[in-house]
């Protein structure tokens, strides 16, 4: 029932979000959150996983510091006439064993400047394009999966 309340409520605050506080609007965001939250489940159904609130801020704060720096390091790269990267992809073997897991790992991956997952094989291992594959992408890859391996949990 947890699940099922939490999408609801989710979904119902995202309507109001987009659509305003007017009264009259009520019944159909709640109809519109109702089906969202029919699709999420039918979707993607209710894990055991949950969510560790002082290991998600200190991965947010990690991932703040390493955004920043990525970023300035692509930019200085950019903007070097001889561009001295070495693009390509890498596999990196995940420890993440739920599909929803590592899909969310890969979401958060793609945010940071300089690599892109580009899909995955049938044992579970990223495809990673990398701006520079001299540089040490699959460490830099386990300690953020390590960070968010410590924020994710399975009961």
């Amino acid at each position: 029932m947890k699940p099922l309340a939490s999408r609801l409520g989710l979904f119902l605050v995202f309507w109001l979000m987009i659509a305003g506080y007017a009264p009259g609007d009520l019944p159909v965001g709640l109809a519109a959150a109702a089906l969202a939250t029919w699709a999420s489940l039918r979707l993607l159904p209710a894990g055991n996983g949950r969510v560790r609130l002082l290991p998600l801020v200190g991965l947010a704060l990690h991932f703040f510091r390493q955004s920043v720096s990525a970023g300035a390091q692509v930019a200085w790269l950019a903007f070097r006439p001889s561009m001295p990267i070495h693009p390509g992809f890498i596999a990196y073997a995940t420890r993440l064993q739920w599909a929803g897991a590592r899909n969310a790992f890969c979401a958060l991956s793609s945010l940071l400047p300089g690599t892109l997952p580009a899909g995955s094989d049938d044992h579970g291992s990223l495809s990673i394009h990398c701006l520079d594959v001299d540089q040490p992408v699959a460490d830099d890859l386990a300690e953020e999966e390590g960070l968010f391996l410590q924020m994710v949990r399975d009961d």
